[in-house]
């Protein structure tokens, strides 16, 4: 069995490969650039999402076999694929190929690959790589988080120079197509004056560990975020300093059966993190009474 560094290097080596095959479906530089779209569960999934997942998938079953660990793509998670969990007993890789798949279509730039490894329901391994900005972001289980360029690593600390704006001042990232009558009125009545749109969670967390903004709120509706989406954001958010919890402040789990990440979850850089966390749960049960 290889040591987690070791596994890093794996993942982190994929991520870049994942990213450039991204980028070459992105800019049109493929043989084939048709994305050929289509939709699941109201979804869109291109042919890009499908390749990436492919590479991801046979990149790691080949350094790491599957009698240790079981694999759940978002592409594969219904295959006999991530049928192996019993006889998994390092692990469980959770990998969404292409985050921000809508924004991948819209040409915004906002997308990015997530590679998490989990054990006992929690992350302890973690790689997102965001192919328009040349980075990618990488953590162990308390081993801090690091962005790597082509040229060079950093590592990333939030509470070296820790955030002391007053809650008004903070920037909340929110998403731009998923959103609904509970998530607006939320994002309405927080005491936040400053929001801007981002796509992808792994972007979203992106833009917490450059500083660019302060918070990021998920709410669960009709449909939830997936394992896949937040596994890895999580862990390189709070290896870095921050937090990432339920609005009651319980730690996310993952592989637990269900692939959901229902209710409340926010994110932060900031010692006002408890705080909001209530403010948000006294909203909405304010909402609630008032729809009774």
């Amino acid at each position: 069995m290889k040591d987690l560094q070791e596994i890093l290097a794996i993942a982190r080596a994929i991520g870049w490969g994942a990213a450039e095959i991204l980028q070459s479906y992105y800019h049109g530089t493929t043989t084939d650039s048709n994305l050929n779209i289509q939709y699941q569960q109201n979804e869109p999934v291109t042919v890009a999402d499908v390749a990436v997942s492919q590479y991801i998938l046979q990149k790691l079953q080949a350094a790491l076999g599957n009698e240790d660990f079981a694999y759940i793509s978002e592409e594969t998670y219904k295959s006999q694929l991530s049928q192996n969990h019993q006889s998994a007993t390092a692990g469980v890789w959770i990998i969404d190929p292409l985050d921000g798949t809508r924004d991948f279509i819209d040409k915004t730039g906002d997308y990015a690959v997530h590679i998490a490894l989990v054990q006992a329901n929690r992350p302890v391994l973690a790689v997102v790589a965001v192919p328009e900005t040349g980075k990618l972001y990488y953590a162990t289980k308390d081993g801090g988080t690091f962005v790597e360029t082509r040229d060079c690593v950093v590592p990333i600390n939030l509470l070296a120079s820790p955030n002391t704006k007053p809650i008004e001042d903070l920037i909340l990232v929110a998403s731009r197509s998923h959103r609904n009558q509970r998530l607006e009125y939320l994002l309405q009545n927080l005491p936040l004056r400053h929001q801007k749109s981002v796509g992808s969670v792994g972007c979203k967390i992106a833009t917490i560990l450059e500083q660019q903004a302060d918070i990021y709120i998920s709410l669960s509706g009709k449909s939830a975020p997936k394992d896949w989406d937040i596994a890895a954001p999580e862990l390189i958010l709070t290896e870095a300093g921050g937090q990432f919890t339920h609005f009651n402040g319980n730690l996310l789990q993952y592989d637990t059966g269900d692939i959901n990440q229902w209710g409340g979850l926010l994110a932060s850089n900031t010692q006002h993190h408890k705080t909001l966390c209530q403010e948000a749960a006294r909203i909405l049960e304010q909402l609630a009474e008032t729809l009774n």
